[in-house]
């Protein structure tokens, strides 16, 4: 991980004092894997430039780290939770249930979830979201009728693609990144390819027929991942006809390795998710529990640095490691500073 030591002139350095009453001096944050390079760049930073202890930062996934995050208040909890999706209603009620009321939701940004290979392996240049479901959904349309998808190579749906055998390696259901490829790239290929009309027409309501979309096929050719982007790259690197879900600032670091196909046409970059024509990109989030905010030192200077022009901005570390910048991040500093919980409005 690079070091990014700021100029004390382009950011604030806020000096924390008297902190030993605490049982607890450091902020603790767990996770997105998504979320978690852009996390360890700015507790780095923040190490540097703060007299604060760089916060422990760790992965594990969206739901995990939500899950540890509703656990309740108090120093054996931890502060902050990195989520590469929106906290979940059940989740907000569990927090509740656990004395976890009130709730900062913070947007950092936004990314792409991009399709990669081998760079020397087969020509996967160019999906569509039909290709994706055909290829991994559970049960697909066959000549007019629902089947167990038995399809083994790409080329037997798609002439355009590769004659190669189907094998991907997806993000675990732990992931909040499962959940935007199920909604955005699944369920809309069910739709496209008339799975989603056929699976209504055969007796299943509207919310059956997209969970039965988003199902994924077991036997083999879909692979879940429950650990972070790298041990998808090393699955990849020992499958030469292998394709993996990764986000972008990930593949952008690995393209020495990678290949990435367009999706529907659009090649996924900075500029195509900044102006919503990449049709699979999500914003990014971390949650921060308020009631930790002046008992955990640093943690509220920490939630403001991350979200600070010189840190989130469009030129800041994390645009140059992938991140594309909110153009909304003016709102959400305020936020921040006023220490806006989630459904108060002020």
């Amino acid at each position: 991980m690079k070091s990014f030591n700021l100029a004390a002139s382009a950011i604030a350095i806020v000096a924390a004092s008297g902190t030993a009453a605490f049982a607890r001096d450091n902020i603790q944050v767990a996770g997105s894997s998504t979320v978690l390079p852009y996390a360890s760049i700015v507790a780095e930073a923040f190490g540097e430039n703060f007299d604060y202890p760089t916060p422990v930062v760790e992965s594990g996934g969206s739901s995990a780290g939500l899950k540890r995050f509703c656990e309740g208040v108090g120093e054996n909890t931890i502060d902050v939770a990195n989520a590469s999706r929106k906290i979940k209603d059940k989740e907000v009620a569990t927090c509740a249930d656990n004395g976890v009321t009130d709730i900062m939701e913070v947007r950092i940004g936004y990314d792409g979830i991009v399709f990669a290979s081998q760079k020397d392996g087969p020509a996967f240049n160019a999906f569509t979201p039909s290709d994706i479901f055909n290829a991994l959904g559970a049960k697909v349309l066959k000549d007019g009728e629902i089947v167990d998808n038995g399809y083994a190579k790409w080329n037997e749906f798609n002439s355009d693609l590769p004659d190669a055998d189907i094998i991907a390696f997806i993000p675990g259901t732990k992931h909040g990144t499962r959940e935007v490829f199920e909604e955005k790239v699944l369920e809309a290929g069910c739709e496209a390819t008339g799975a989603k009309e056929a699976f209504i027409a055969s007796g299943m309501d509207e919310k059956a027929a997209g969970k039965a979309c988003m199902e994924v096929r077991t036997d083999g050719k879909a692979v879940d991942i429950d650990g972070d982007y790298t041990e998808t790259l090393a699955r990849i690197g020992s499958n030469p006809n292998g394709i993996g879900v990764f986000g972008l600032a990930f593949y952008e670091n690995n393209t020495d390795k990678l290949k990435v196909a367009t999706m529907s046409g659009i090649e996924p970059s900075t500029e195509t998710i900044a102006s919503g024509e990449y049709p699979v990109s999500r914003p990014l989030y971390f949650y921060v529990k308020k009631a930790h905010i002046g008992v955990i030192p640093g943690l509220k200077e920490y939630a403001e640095f991350f979200v600070s022009d010189e840190i989130a901005g469009p030129d800041g570390p994390l645009a140059q490691y992938g991140l594309v910048a909110d153009p909304e991040l003016a709102k959400t500093q305020d936020a921040v500073s006023n220490e806006v919980t989630m459904g108060s409005g002020s």
